[in-house]
């Protein structure tokens, strides 16, 4: 998993709430098991019309926000059904991070499994970033997880809480294999002393 210290960036403004992972990435695009490769088919629905085209109204198709790394959102992001392929498509777009007033607990938890972080701040300051990110490509936003902070890119800064564990594992790019691969000479000791003491097992 890659790591994530920090990012300066575009930040693409998408102003709705309730926004579930059947939206970010619906039914028909979940029976692939790899990780990369979804996020073509990011927001699909409304990202494409019915006839295959890009809808160029849509954000992520205007030009200034093609390449945005952090995603202002509404209220309740990531809710409706726990599939880890919603932050699979986030990630392989390269979005890093999303910023929501609040989240839905399994996708947040998703997130930092798969090198994204999630931030959730006060409907206000989500406002404002809102507004900064709408300046297009010109406005750079600044995500530094070692100080916690966001930064607009008119300098102005707000500050964000982040679990300790989760943030160590963002900072060294650590999910859930590496954790365990990190504990190898103890499992490798178990292992040895379980053979002798239980040869029959």
């Amino acid at each position: 998993m890659d790591k994530f210290t920090k990012i300066t960036g575009v930040a693409a403004p998408l102003p709705l709430i309730n926004i579930d992972t059947d939206m970010i990435i619906p039914k028909q695009f979940l029976k692939t098991i790899k990780r990369s490769g979804l996020g073509v088919n990011l927001f699909d629905e409304m990202r494409y019309l019915d006839d295959g085209s890009e809808n160029p109204d849509f954000v992520l198709n205007k030009p200034a926000y093609r390449k945005a790394e952090v995603l202002v959102a509404g209220d309740n992001f990531g809710c409706g059904s726990s599939r880890e392929h919603a932050p699979w498509a986030i990630k392989d777009f390269g979005i890093r991070c999303v910023i929501a007033p609040s989240f839905a607990d399994i996708f947040f938890n998703n997130c930092f499994k798969n090198g994204i972080l999630p931030i959730a701040l006060p409907q206000e300051q989500v406002d404002v970033l809102m507004k900064d990110a709408e300046k297009g490509e010109n406005a750079r936003m600044t995500v530094d997880l070692e100080a916690q902070t966001v930064t607009t890119s008119d300098g102005e800064v707000f500050s964000f809480e982040v679990d300790a564990f989760k943030k160590h594992c963002l900072l060294e790019g650590l999910d859930d294999i590496a954790l365990t691969l990190e504990k190898t000479p103890a499992i490798e000791s178990f292992e040895a002393r379980a053979e002798m003491e239980r040869p029959w097992v």
